[in-house]
């Protein structure tokens, strides 16, 4: 049986009122929960048709978490589908998986559906026939990255794996963080998913989840940090995962308005490098920021800074579950990654080359220097990571998003976006000039050009807010750099 399950079983038996889901309009203690699983399973056995996969399209809500146990207890597999997707990329997702139905909060006018009803809400299935596709045996869920490729690749976990992330986490940070997690980010990002879920389960703590509306992201592309913070108050908040880019957000609102967040505990960080400056901004602002490193394939966490054990400039200890080594190229390998293999693939078998540079130190904490593809070559023969010239940019107040390039040139360059409209040449010509202090002399930016925001809706950012380096190169260096 899960894990998952197991575990709310045990918390519904020895404290059945205990708050195990937050949404907008009601709350679910551990034995509702329990018993909202066991009736979403039965309902939906009703009306699914054959075996294959069904997607799940809907906001953060208690609902989306009892329809993912209920499918995990019925050993159906599902596809997440992100917010952030675009039309054709979720058509994508739905025909490459061989999707045989969405569970969605409304379908579209005219469709045929079916019903089904999770406490007080009712939700539609609505039939999409696709041909089925190959899945790996014992795929659980699918989730689909959202790369530097137009389409989304399918990777296929096993619920066992899933759930060996969220029970090192536990392991490694301990119970007593798991009080009242509020999910950020969408359910349907697989790091939410697991770390935020599945983790604050096991350990039996509450999840508070909202429409990503109420928490100031009623607009992708500006949080409203005011917002944010003003619900992480309200909700007592001890835990959030967040991106980088979040995090700046989160630092310069808590700067300029004074405001703290005093019952934090634990904020997350994964997806990007971080400066330890900004590590040392976060404490002063009282923020309890811990970074670590995953990946898809490895069912999201792979290495961790915990409370009780952490190092600045690294990424934290390999989970207990992990089995890891460093080649000699400085690529990170995983002997006995999580992933099952990719949608249309035959079971996948051997070790995972992650593409990720860094090392080990003798403590054995990992660090990370930046993608082995993305590695900058310079006319001197230095090779550089661009993920750390770009960490030491944005930790600098006036720079909102950079982006390091200069592959076969003598000196870097960098395009950057200022924080804030109307900020002056000089006060970014200053702020490029303090991170150069902290890079050796073959990594500092000689040349650099402001230039507009990167998005998901240009496409010059993936969904999970990484930077899609080919697209932006080449819609951006016909500007001359300044």
């Amino acid at each position: 049986m899960s894990q998952v399950l197991k575990a709310i079983a045990r918390h519904a038996a020895v404290d059945p009122g205990k708050r195990a889901l937050i949404g907008a309009e009601t709350s679910v203690s551990y034995a509702e929960l329990t018993q909202l699983v066991a009736d979403a399973a039965l309902q939906l056995e009703r009306i699914l048709p054959g075996s294959g996969p069904i997607a799940i399209r809907i906001e953060n809500d208690p609902t989306w978490v009892v329809l993912d146990l209920a499918c995990v207890l019925l050993g159906r597999p599902i596809i997440p589908l992100p917010p952030f997707f675009t039309t054709d990329q979720s058509v994508h997702a739905l025909r490459n998986a061989g999707a045989v139905g969405i569970l969605e909060g409304i379908a579209p006018s005219g469709a045929s559906c079916a019903a089904i009803t999770i406490g007080n809400k009712r939700l539609t299935f609505r039939h999409i026939p696709f041909e089925s596709a190959t899945l790996p045996p014992g795929t659980a869920k699918i989730t689909y990255t959202s790369g530097t490729t137009s389409d989304p690749k399918g990777v296929c976990l096993s619920q066992a794996g899933l759930e060996a992330v969220a029970s090192s986490l536990v392991d490694a940070i301990g119970g007593a963080y798991a009080e009242t997690h509020v999910s950020v980010m969408p359910l349907a990002v697989l790091l939410e998913n697991v770390a935020g879920v599945y983790a604050t389960l096991i350990a039996g703590g509450a999840i508070v989840l909202l429409p990503q509306s109420q928490i100031g992201f009623a607009s992708a592309f500006q949080p409203d940090f005011k917002q944010l913070i003003a619900c992480l108050q309200k909700s007592k908040a001890t835990s959030i995962i967040v991106v980088p880019e979040l995090l700046r957000g989160l630092m310069f609102t808590l700067a300029a308005s004074g405001s703290r967040l005093p019952d934090m505990k634990l904020v997350a960080v994964g997806g990007a490098r971080l400066a330890p400056s900004i590590l040392e901004g976060a404490k002063s602002l009282g923020l309890p920021v811990h970074e670590g490193y995953g990946l898809s394939e490895a069912a999201s966490v792979v290495a961790f800074n915990t409370p009780g054990e952490s190092r600045s400039g690294t990424v934290g200890k390999v989970l207990p579950h992990v089995d890891l080594r460093v080649e000699a190229d400085g690529e990170i390998i995983i002997s006995n990654p999580a992933t099952l293999g990719y949608v249309g693939q035959s079971r996948r078998q051997g070790e995972l080359a992650t593409g990720d540079t860094g090392g080990l130190d003798a403590d054995g904490f990992l660090f990370i220097n930046g993608r082995k593809k993305n590695t900058l070559i310079t006319s001197f023969g230095r090779n550089v990571a661009p993920e750390w010239v770009e960490s030491e940019l944005l930790a600098q107040p006036e720079i909102r998003q950079a982006l390091a390039y200069g592959d076969g040139d003598p000196a870097l360059s960098a395009l950057i976006v200022p924080s804030l409209q109307g900020i002056p040449n000089s006060a970014l010509a200053n702020a490029v000039e303090r991170a150069n202090q902290s890079l050796p002399e073959y990594a500092r930016i000689k040349n650099w050009h402001a230039v507009a925001p990167f998005s998901i809706s240009n496409k010059t950012l993936t969904g999970t807010g990484r930077l899609r380096r080919d697209v932006i190169l080449k819609e951006f260096l016909k500007c001359p750099t300044t």
